[in-house]
């Protein structure tokens, strides 16, 4: 009998062990993440509330004044100013320019050049809204051995501009390839004339949309199929 009962204790050969509890989650350790997140990014707010009075050379002292926080603060967050530059174009691009250039993109409009009218200016706008945003984003644009976001956030724009128009072509049978070199065409002119016009400031901005659209309705007039 005895035998039996240490038998039957005994684990199967043949079966495998069962696996090692899971190890309970450390909710004191999420919650620091969650906090260090947060403030963080309550950190990057003031750090772009900085840059709108200050303009693209703001300081981190500028940065700390904002925050209403010491400047040994803001390096707990942030490993050197780089790394706060690079979060404050993050948020440049993806909660200012991003979202409404876009959606101009991507809503109906009712014909093609309402629709360049409207990306047009939305970008003008922007501009005007948030000069000094603008011209961060620009003055910190190709720093060496950092990500260019500004780059970034124009491809997207014209990968989005690409697609409707590829879109467009297919629909109407026709090759596709094109519309890429044509919308970083456009996005090409749109930023570069805007970018000497918010220096220049030789004619008002809703001149200088009408212009834009034109030239560039002009063109795609000629290569786009008719809408509808």
């Amino acid at each position: 009998m005895q035998q039996v009962a240490e038998a039957s204790a005994a684990p199967s050969r043949s079966g495998s062990a069962p696996p090692p509890p899971e190890p309970a989650p450390d909710g004191r350790r999420s919650r620091w993440t969650e906090h260090r997140r947060a403030r963080r990014e309550d950190l990057v707010g003031a750090a772009v509330e900085a840059v709108r009075r200050t303009g693209p050379d703001f300081a981190v002292d500028d940065v700390a004044r904002s925050a209403g926080v010491s400047k040994t603060v803001i390096y707990r967050y942030f490993s050197d100013k780089d790394e706060l530059v690079d979060a404050v174009l993050e948020r440049i691009s993806g909660a200012v320019l991003l979202p409404r250039l876009l959606g101009e993109i991507t809503a109906d409009r009712l014909d093609d050049r309402a629709g360049l009218r409207a990306v047009i200016a939305g970008f003008v706008s922007l501009v005007e809204d948030e000069p000094e945003l603008y011209r961060f984003a620009y003055a910190h644009s190709g720093r060496s051995g950092r990500a260019d976001l500004v780059a970034a956030t124009e491809h997207r724009i014209a990968e989005a501009l690409a697609a409707l128009m590829a879109d467009r072509l297919e629909s109407a049978g026709r090759p596709s390839q094109s519309s890429t070199a044509w919308a970083y065409g456009i996005v090409g002119m749109v930023q570069l004339a805007t970018h000497w016009w918010s220096t220049a400031r030789t004619m008002p901005a809703p001149e200088l949309v009408e212009q834009l659209v034109t030239l560039a309705h002009g063109g795609l007039g000629e290569l786009l199929p008719p809408s509808g």
